[in-house]
């Protein structure tokens, strides 16, 4: 599966949620995020354009790879998901990987607000991000068979242009951060 991601830097988060609101979407609770990055022992992802991933959000840990960029407007690619048990699957995880070679390459902690809504046929999950020494950002997200997705990411592309985004940014908040020198 194609997870077909646009991100822009928010500014005015009032007026998106206005219109968010005003287009069905309903907030979920805010949760804290702990993205845990790794590096392959013999190549570099920074290189690749790849990650891998240990999440938690407090309840449910997540392992993720998110494979090449498809494309050079938006940041949709390959993304598989393994949930993980709540009470020892992330350190599990995080073992395993340092003992394969693996190197924690970063950290990255954001508290994240989703409003999953439809938008002309398309399940879109839109999630505000505000992310430790980077500030307010926007996702939209939706998947797509391979195939497909160049779909999906136009319908996305007009849905940030009707929501006032116009800060779009390619690069991971890890690559934000690492530019920053914060990491």
């Amino acid at each position: 599966m194609i997870e077909v991601e646009l991100k822009y830097r928010l500014d005015e988060p009032e007026s998106l949620l206005a219109s968010l609101i005003a287009r069905g979407a309903q907030p979920g609770a805010p949760t804290v995020e702990r993205d845990l990055y790794f590096n392959h022992p013999a190549r570099d992802f920074r290189q690749t354009d790849e990650a891998l991933r240990l999440r938690w959000d407090g309840s449910q840990a997540t392992l993720t790879y998110k494979g090449q960029l498809l494309d050079r407007v938006s940041k949709s690619r390959e993304e598989l998901e393994l949930d993980l048990s709540p009470e020892t699957g992330l350190e599990t995880a995080r073992r395993i990987l340092g003992l394969l070679g693996f190197v924690e390459s970063g950290d990255v902690e954001k508290q994240r607000t989703k409003f999953p809504m439809l938008d002309r046929g398309l399940p879109v999950l839109v999630t505000i991000d505000e992310v430790t020494g980077l500030g307010l950002f926007v996702e939209l997200e939706a998947s797509a068979e391979r195939d497909s997705y160049e779909a999906a990411r136009d319908r996305l592309l007009e849905l940030a242009g009707e929501l006032g985004l116009t800060q779009g940014e390619r690069r991971s908040y890890l690559q934000l951060l690492v530019e920053q020198g914060a990491v």
